[in-house]
């Protein structure tokens, strides 16, 4: 997931269907707080750490480490910019 524009892809879709549905009424609150909190913690966290991983920034075993809050910040240029 070196390409940049894959990246947005990948983070973003998710992002705006959820939205899409909460919006159309299509699931309930529940859900969409379930499904929130899922895309937050779990996607991204590994999203992001494959996109690091795969630029030779951390290793394999440390993806998992990007859920800890704040974590991320340090990697802001390499996941956004670059």
């Amino acid at each position: 997931m070196k390409n940049i524009f894959t990246y947005y892809l990948t983070i973003l879709t998710p992002i705006a269907t959820l939205f899409w549905l909460n919006k159309n009424d299509s699931i309930g609150t529940l859900s969409f707080v379930t499904m929130f909190l899922f895309y937050s913690f779990v996607f991204r966290t590994y999203v992001d750490g494959k996109r690091l991983y795969e630029k030779n920034i951390i290793q394999k075993k440390e993806i998992w480490k990007l859920a800890i809050p704040g974590k991320r910040f340090d990697y802001i240029r390499e996941l956004y910019f670059e």
